[in-house]
């Protein structure tokens, strides 16, 4: 049963976060920033100008009170302690962001947008470092946990990205409507439904991903070295997969969809264990043995390794489009917290790994 947390908005809620020291942030539609204490309480509220949408939050990792928002083309940076007039703004981007990401360093802040940009600011010059590029609205990026050079994203182009700081162009790159054409090339539905990429999240062990697509498809890939293979492809929505989440320290994922469900899966018997082609199989030995040493191996419930087996552990009838995912521990207990189309939080308690 949901516990809807409300008053802290008055437009549709469009991102969440949740700080080390456990501050949830909210942003919503015209301009609406709100912090929530551990209760569900509104703790603070702001209307950042000119009220465009705010549309991404971020935490600092090692800052917890610093708070980094995105609205309209604009990145202010907003000390919670005093939510007030933020202290510094970047304006790097052209079109409206429409996701954040801080390296765990603290030392670079990604910002992806509707014209395909992905800006990276080097927060100590508070100039921008490198401007990365996607053909069509790019809609999420994520830096890899212990990698703070190196990032993956993806957008309305259907590709996915592997990057380094170092370098303008892409380490790699995935189309993920040539990879299911190639896979199941009589795949007509494809063209109607097409694998506009929504929505990425990188595990804590920084080499595994999920992306989620408007196909419904949920997507989990691997990095080794300077590309990145599929491991495993399932459908887990009926509508669009608007959002994916990896919780930390395990290969459960969370997933919301446009058809107002949330599910949670575990993927761990999954990971590393999908059947390779020769020439793949020596480039992943060590990642297997990696992977099959770790203690996350003990969450191997999934129903079975076959695609069409993979079945959640949790299905959340929510019955609203899904905009945003987060995981909170409140009084106790692991919640996800889902912003849809209304003005309110729910937050739904999670089973333990």
């Amino acid at each position: 049963m949901a516990v809807k947390w409300s008053g802290g908005h008055c437009s549709s809620v469009l991102c969440l976060a949740v700080s080390a020291e456990g501050l949830v942030a909210s942003g919503a539609e015209r301009g609406e920033l709100a912090l929530w204490d551990g209760g569900g309480s509104p703790a603070a509220q702001l209307r950042l100008p000119p009220a465009e949408d705010v549309t991404s939050v971020v935490f600092s990792a090692r800052r917890p009170s610093t708070l980094y928002s995105s609205h309209g083309q604009t990145v202010s940076v907003l000390d919670v302690r005093a939510l007030q007039e933020p202290l510094q703004r970047f304006h790097v981007n052209e079109e409206e962001i429409n996701c954040l990401s801080l390296n765990d360093t603290d030392g670079f802040l990604a910002a992806a947008d509707d014209s395909g940009a992905i800006k990276v600011v080097d927060l100590e010059s508070k100039k921008v470092s490198r401007s990365l590029r996607h053909s069509n609205i790019c809609s999420s990026v994520a830096f890899r946990p212990q990698r703070p050079q190196s990032l993956v994203s993806c957008g309305l182009d259907m590709q996915v990205m592997l990057w380094n700081l170092q370098k303008a162009r892409p380490l790699w790159t995935t189309n993920l409507q040539e990879c299911d054409m190639e896979e199941s090339p009589q795949s007509a539905g494809q063209f109607l439904n097409p694998p506009l990429a929504h929505s990425l999240s990188v595990a804590s062990c920084g080499n595994i991903f999920g992306c989620g697509a408007q196909d419904g498809k949920i997507r989990i890939f691997r990095v080794t070295g300077a590309r990145f293979e599929r491991e495993l492809e399932f459908q887990g929505h009926s509508l669009g997969v608007s959002q994916v989440l990896f919780l930390p320290e395990a290969y459960w994922l969370l997933s919301g969809g446009n058809d107002g469900k949330v599910s949670l899966w575990d993927v761990s018997s999954n990971v590393g264990k999908q059947q390779k082609s020769p020439a793949k199989s020596l480039h992943r030995t060590k990642a297997r043995a990696a992977a099959s040493s770790r203690k996350d191996g003990k969450l191997s419930k999934v129903a079975s390794t076959e695609h069409p087996g993979v079945v959640p552990k949790l299905t959340i009838e929510h019955g609203e489009k899904v905009n945003w995912l987060s995981c909170a521990e409140i009084k106790g207990c692991r919640r996800v917290l889902v912003a849809d189309q209304t003005s309110s939080v729910s937050a739904y308690p999670l089973p333990e790994p």
